[in-house]
């Protein structure tokens, strides 16, 4: 169950970092990919142990608790990262959007990703709408029509300030994107405090099994 539940958590931050286009092997970014391998090897050393529970037996279940220790200090590991981490999320973020910012007259599939993030977010440039002066390529007094508080073709040729959204995209979306980072880290640790116990259970029952070796 902690590994299905990790590979879920991998996945999930994956797809949030996917979707908000944070880019490049960055700590940020590879945290998501560590949890999915830690919760894949999680899942092949469980079965050991249910195998060990199973038959009984001393070497599977030594073996199961070594592993299950080291997957719980990565995991340990991963949430500190995460925390430590936390306020470069914001920083790659403002790079990342800056970037598709001026790539966004010239790639469709830029304008797509940007549109809607500042249509789902509610808000307008980087820091604010008028980032979006000095993009190359991009009208003088225009903003992408996604900028507008209620989206319609063309509103943001010669907008009115009331009629767009005043808040920065890095701000807003970033601010989301760390709060994201600790619930991961959070649920890291959690899974790691149930692994505890696991490898508790696995001692005992390795003490267990060898006193019956010593009887025999």
């Amino acid at each position: 169950a902690c590994a299905i539940g990790l590979i879920a958590v991998g996945v999930g931050a994956q797809l949030v970092l996917k979707e908000t286009i944070v880019q490049g092997a960055t700590p940020g970014s590879l945290l998501p990919v560590v949890i999915i391998a830690v919760g894949a090897f999680l899942f092949l050393v469980a079965f050991v142990g249910c195998c060990g529970t199973c038959k009984e037996n001393y070497c599977l279940m030594v073996t199961f608790a070594i592993f299950l220790s080291l997957i719980m200090l990565v995991e340990v590991a991963a949430a500190i990262a995460g925390y430590v981490f936390r306020d470069k999320v914001m920083s790659e973020f403002n790079k990342d959007f800056r970037q598709q910012m001026q790539n966004y007259p010239k790639s469709n599939h830029t304008v797509s990703i940007v549109d809607r993030m500042q249509e789902d977010f509610q808000c307008c440039g980087a820091a604010n709408y008028t980032d979006w002066e000095s993009i190359p390529l991009m009208p003088k007094g225009r903003v992408p029509d996604s900028c507008c508080v209620n989206v319609t073709q063309d509103c943001g040729i010669s907008f009115s300030v009331k009629e767009i959204h005043h808040e920065g995209c890095v701000e807003k979306i970033g601010g989301w994107l760390r709060s994201n980072v600790l619930v991961v880290a959070a649920a890291a640790l959690g899974i790691a405090f149930v692994e505890v116990l696991g490898i508790v259970f696995a001692c005992c029952l390795v003490k267990s099994i060898r006193s019956g070796y010593e009887v025999m």
